[in-house]
C-alpha cells in the first residue's frame, strides 16, 4: 500500500510565541549537538535548521523535541536523537540528485530531510497508523517528493530499486542482503548493526558488487522486524 505525500514550504502551525521558542532550540541543537561534535556538511545542517522537528512528536513531547536523545511517537518508537540522525545523513552524502530508500519512516522527521536534501525519497513502514501519521504531517508541511510504502521494510522496495542510497533506521544482524541488492554500483547505505545491547552505526559503499563497510557510531536502534515473522494487525 503506497500513500502519496509529501519539497518544501515550511510552515508550523503553533502560536508566534511557541514558534520563536522553537527556533531558539532549534539553533542551539545546531550549535551545541551537532556542530560541537563534528557535523560539518552544510547542506545536512541547513536541512536541519529548516525542518520543524516538534511537528514530527506528539502534543506532550513537543517540549523534549530538540533534546539530546530520542522522542516517543508512539507505537512503541521513537523519533532518534538529532545526533545520529545527522551521522548517518552527512555520511550518505548526497548532492540533491539521488533516489534514496528509507527504511522506517517512524513520525516522518528524517523523511522530511531527506526530503530536503535528495531529489526522490521512497520510505517503507511496517505500521500502519505511523505511516498515516506520517503521510498526513508531511503533505501538510508541503514535502512532495516522498512516496511512503507500507511494508516490509526488510525487504526494502525492489520494484523501485536501484536506489544511489539507503537508510536504515532499524538494527539487523547483519547487513540486510535485500537491501544492498537494491543499492546501484557506487551507491552507499547506512544502518545500525549488531544486537540491542552492542549495535554499531555501518557505512557501507558497493564496489564491484561487493560492500565496503566502514564503523561510524555505537548506537541503539530498535530491531529490524520482517512483517513476515510478526505480523502487525491494522
Amino acid at each position: 500500500m503506497q500513500l502519496g505525500c509529501a519539497s518544501p514550504t515550511r510552515m508550523e502551525n503553533t502560536t508566534a510565541m511557541k514558534v520563536e521558542d522553537f527556533s531558539v532550540q532549534r539553533e542551539l541543537m545546531l550549535s551545541t549537538q551537532l556542530r560541537a561534535r563534528g557535523i560539518h556538511d552544510e547542506r545536512v545542517l541547513a536541512a536541519m535548521a529548516r525542518v520543524p522537528r516538534h511537528e514530527f512528536v506528539g502534543e506532550g513531547f513537543r517540549s523534549q523535541a530538540y533534546a539530546d536523545h530520542p522522542v516517543p511517537i508512539g507505537q512503541g518508537q521513537t523519533v532518534s536523537q538529532p545526533y545520529i540522525v545527522a551521522v548517518m545523513l552527512q555520511a550518505l552524502a548526497l548532492d540533491g540528485s539521488e533516489r534514496v530508500l528509507e527504511i522506517g519512516t517512524g513520525s516522518g522527521y528524517q523523511s522530511a530531510l531527506l526530503a530536503e536534501l535528495a531529489r526522490e525519497v521512497f520510505s517503507v513502514e511496517r505500521l500502519p497508523a505511523l505511516a498515516r501519521s506520517a503521510a498526513h504531517t508531511l503533505d501538510r508541511l508541503g514535502y512532495h517528493n516522498i512516496t511512503i510504502v507500507i511494508g516490509d521494510g526488510s525487504q526494502g522496495l525492489a520494484e523501485r530499486a536501484p536506489f544511489d542510497a539507503i537508510v536504515v533506521a532499524a538494527a539487523a544482524p547483519r547487513i540486510p542482503p535485500e537491501l544492498f541488492a537494491q543499492l546501484r554500483e557506487g551507491g552507499r547505505m547506512v544502518a545500525p548493526v549488531g544486537p540491542g545491547y552492542a549495535q554499531s552505526l555501518q557505512f557501507v559503499r558497493k564496489e564491484d558488487g561487493q560492500a565496503l563497510i566502514v564503523n561510524l557510531e555505537k548506537c541503539r536502534f530498535v530491531p529490524l522486524i520482517s512483517t513476515q515473522e510478526s505480523p502487525e494487525k491494522d
